[in-house]
């Protein structure tokens, strides 16, 4: 359970301010349609993130070395100073609405994830736990939390919410999973 919710709260708190949730309240703006919308960004992140997570665990699993989770615990580090960094998403890089709101969310999702910082803490999540399923669910769980209410509240939830103050608390996050990583490498946790 320790790698569904710790893979939820990572993602959850990640995801506030992330490109992928601007372009779910640009979508959402788009095409007023919520539905085919949350069931497109649930789509594509379980593809993603079953990727990604099994990337990480099927590394791990071949890197099981010190050096790996070393790379892993700096890994996470190096997320924390990342989530530090706001991100922009641009009007001009939405996607055009052809395909209608379900294959556009899909589509535009699975891409806009690529090499996302969250994609990149789901391999991470997936080499510590090795557990595909729990992480692909816990990551998916959080970017829905993240990311249904942008789609319904949008801009109205980007004025109440302190982004600095969020990216600052998954940055920490992020921090603490590094060292306590590094630490249990190290030898000096168990």
């Amino acid at each position: 359970m320790e790698a569904l919710f710790t893979s939820t709260a990572i993602v959850a708190l990640a995801e506030v301010g992330d490109k992928t949730q601007l372009l779910a309240m640009l979508l959402a703006t788009r095409f007023n349609r919520p539905l085919p919308i949350i069931l497109g960004i649930l789509v594509a992140t379980l593809a993603n993130h079953a990727l990604a997570a099994l990337l990480g665990a099927q590394a791990a699993a071949f890197l099981d070395s010190p050096v790996f989770r070393y790379a892993v615990g700096l890994s996470f580090v190096a997320m924390a100073a990342w989530t530090l960094i706001p991100d922009k998403f641009e009007d001009e890089d939405a996607p055009k609405p052809r395909f209608g709101a379900f294959l556009t969310t899909l589509v535009a999702f699975f891409l806009v994830e690529m090499g996302d910082k969250t994609q990149i803490a789901t391999v991470a999540l997936g080499a510590q736990y090795h557990n595909v399923a729990l992480v692909t669910a816990g990551t998916t769980l959080g970017m829905m939390i993240a990311n249904v209410p942008a789609v319904f509240l949008g801009n109205a939830l980007l004025k109440r919410v302190d982004l600095a103050k969020v990216r600052m608390a998954a940055a920490a996050l992020f921090l603490v999973i590094g060292l306590w990583v590094l630490a249990q490498t190290a030898g000096w946790i168990g």
